[in-house]
């Protein structure tokens, strides 16, 4: 498609970036806090919109600003327009982790925390100062809606049902393992099916549920186990574990960092699970921006790099 000149000439960028923010935040004070302009600024910029796109854009509904169907047609093509616009005006800078000041905002679970954060901190400390992180909760039901909203850089989970805007990577795959106090449950690996099942056990779950692959796997052998606490913390159940008579399953590479901390045991577990995958997930619009594919590439090499997803 042949560009015209004349007629792109008569649009104002500055339009799209006050479109994106009004999109983003859907509300125009928010929207206007969030490029650096003042309230009034920000409502004549939706007048210029209305009038450039012949849509209103977004409409007043009891909580707060609600998108019409164009401007939600709008919103990818504008964010990915704005991403490649940035990108080609710092083509030019040559990206040195040394020297560039950032931040990115990452959501992830505090499994991934332990593992990841503590090697991703001390590397940037070394080789990227000016490099900050702001670590989020993992909050699953909204996690692509705060993807879109640029409100997070990257996400690590097991998985990911993204959009053809999203893009994903393999971190690492990651067996189970099963977790206790030797000295309180007096058993020695590998333990037995019997000695399994002998035991009450404590289920990490983010769902509110007292559930896990381990019933699913033992519900085939028709068999059960008994649930003595079911917690949403990771963190927490190495501590459970060290304190009562019970067995943990949990995944080998977190349970092998409890085990080395805290002098718990770990053994194979006497009943077949299948592997996790832990990924990363962005949106496009960042694909090409040095900076977060560095961050991308490091944190792959924290991890074990492994091929990618999709």
């Amino acid at each position: 498609m042949t560009i015209d000149h004349i007629d792109l000439s008569r649009v104002d960028l500055n339009l799209l970036v006050a479109l994106d923010a009004l999109l983003a935040e859907r509300s125009v004070t928010r929207a206007a806090a969030r490029i650096g302009i003042g309230q009034s600024a920000m409502s004549s910029a939706l007048a210029r919109l209305r009038i450039l796109f012949g849509d209103e854009l977004l409409t007043r509904a009891p909580d707060g600003m609600r998108p019409t169907p164009r401007a939600l047609a709008l919103a990818e093509p504008v964010r990915t327009v704005l991403r490649q616009v940035q990108i080609l005006v710092r083509r030019d800078d040559v990206f040195d982790p040394r020297t560039v000041e950032r931040t990115f905002t990452i959501s992830l679970p505090d499994s991934a925390e332990v593992l990841l954060g503590t090697r991703l901190l001390a590397h940037l400390r070394r080789e990227a100062p000016g490099i900050r992180l702001l670590l989020r909760s993992l909050d699953r039901a909204h996690l692509l809606e705060e993807i879109d909203a640029d409100r997070l850089d990257l996400a690590i989970d097991l998985s990911f049902r993204g959009q053809a805007h999203h893009k994903q990577r393999l971190l690492y795959r990651d067996s189970y393992v099963c977790l206790f106090n030797a000295a309180l449950v007096g058993l020695t690996p590998p333990i037995s099916l019997d000695d399994y099942l002998r035991f009450p056990h404590v289920l990490t779950s983010l769902r509110e549920t007292a559930h896990g692959v381990v019933d699913d796997a033992l519900a085939k052998l028709g068999l059960s186990r008994t649930l003595a606490v079911t917690s949403p913390r990771f963190l927490a159940v190495p501590f459970l574990v060290r304190s009562a008579p019970v067995l943990t399953t949990m995944h080998a590479r977190l349970a092998l960092l409890f085990a080395e901390t805290l002098g718990l045991t770990v053994s194979p577990t006497p009943v077949s699970l299948d592997e996790v995958a832990v990924g990363m997930l962005w949106h496009a619009s960042y694909d090409d921006d040095p900076a977060h594919r560095w961050l991308r590439d490091l944190l792959r090499h924290l991890a074990g790099e492994e091929p990618a997803l999709s």
